[in-house]
Order: structure tokens, then C-alpha cells, then sequence
């Protein structure tokens, strides 16, 4: 048993070399400040209304909640057909728009084009499924609560409540783990979520299938 958890497990090492090749060959960090800086913002009123992180107390309490992480996340399927009009398995720019406007999400175009490039990793100037997931809690994140609350931001109170876990992960990694996974002195929640799809058993390098076979 190991004591402390000053140092990350192997398996979440092992994960920070490949998320550190993906971005450097993807999006560069320093290019999306803007983006990560609002999101940054957002995390920390998440943090100062909740005390998520401290539900997990080690690494294998979070690997306990994979399997629901994991289901939690396949179920995002059914919403990315709905926003992928032409069935080509990818969101391209007006797709992406007509979905922030659904959500009632209102970016700049900046913003827009800054979400879209950021979540855009392999460049193929198209958002895949793996993709789509980490939009999707991007734009839970950023989204204002209704001031109705019975109104859910996404309109799916189960994947809300998938990624408010996620978002306590993320709590729990940043205060107790070593994350910079681009060497650039920290995580951002944008990295940790490509890197988070990856080691719950989503893999980022190829389309996820929308059912098991």
C-alpha cells in the first residue's frame, strides 16, 4: 500500500505521457489562455460551493466509479446524433452553433471558434464523439444554472450529474496529485478531460462506437 498520495499512481503517470503527445501535436496550450482562464474562473465558484473533492479519498476510490463514469459517458451518444444533423460522425462549426443556441449558451465568435479548435484535438476541423464529450462538459461548465431550478442546464439531470462527479475528480487531482501534463507549469480541466475519457476506458484515439458490439 502506498503511503501519501504525493505522487501520482502509475497508471495516471503512464496516461500523462500520452496526453502530453496529443497536445503537442494538437491544439496549443498557450493558444486557448482565453478559453481556460473563463473556464478556470468557473472551477473556482465550483469550488467554492462545493466540497466534492473531498467524496474521494485516494486514486481507487475514483477507479471505483469507473464503470459508472464509463456508463455515464456512452449515454452521451444519443445527444451527439441529435447535434450531428448530417449523420457524418463529426460537428463541424454550424452544427456546433446550432447546439450552443439550443443550450442557450451565448459565446463570441472568438469563443466559439476558441471552443471549437480547443476540443478539435486530431485537427480534422470536425468534432468527433471522444471530442464531443469533453464539449459537452465544457459547455455544462461555462453554462449559467437556470434561475429556475427545476431547469437542468443540459437538459439530462443523469449527465449533469456524471460530469459534477467529474468535476470532483478533477478537485481531488488538482489539491492531491501532480498533474502538468504539458509542462507548462499546470493542468487545465481541458486537458485533465481528454486525459479523464482515456483512463476510464474511452479512447481518445478512436471514435467511440455509440452501442457495445
Amino acid at each position: 500500500m502506498h503511503s501519501g498520495t504525493s505522487q501520482p499512481c502509475p497508471s495516471l503517470k503512464s496516461l500523462s505521457k500520452k496526453v502530453g503527445s496529443m497536445l503537442c501535436r494538437g491544439s496549443s496550450a498557450s493558444k486557448y489562455k482565453r478559453l481556460d482562464a473563463k473556464l478556470e474562473k468557473k472551477m473556482v465558484e465550483a469550488k467554492r460551493g462545493s466540497s466534492g473533492y473531498q467524496n474521494f479519498k485516494s486514486i481507487n476510490s475514483i477507479i471505483l466509479k469507473f464503470p459508472q463514469f464509463r456508463e455515464g459517458l456512452k449515454n452521451i451518444g444519443s445527444v451527439f446524433e441529435q447535434y450531428d444533423e448530417d449523420s457524418n460522425g463529426t460537428i463541424d462549426r454550424e452544427e456546433l452553433k446550432k447546439c450552443l443556441q439550443k443550450l442557450q449558451l451565448h459565446l463570441t465568435e472568438e469563443e466559439v471558434e476558441d471552443l471549437f479548435h480547443s476540443c478539435d484535438i486530431d485537427g480534422s476541423e470536425g468534432i468527433q464523439f471522444n471530442e464531443f464529450i469533453v464539449l459537452l462538459c465544457l459547455i455544462y461548465l461555462l453554462k449559467e444554472p437556470s434561475s429556475n431550478h427545476t431547469t437542468s442546464r443540459l437538459g439530462s439531470p443523469q449527465l449533469e450529474a456524471t460530469f459534477d462527479t467529474i468535476i470532483e475528480v478533477f478537485m481531488f487531482l488538482d489539491k492531491n496529485e501532480e498533474m502538468d501534463w504539458d509542462k507548462n507549469g499546470k493542468v487545465s480541466f481541458r486537458e485533465f478531460l481528454f486525459a479523464f475519457i482515456s483512463w476510464v476506458g474511452i479512447d481518445m484515439d478512436e471514435d467511440m462506437p455509440l452501442t457495445e458490439t
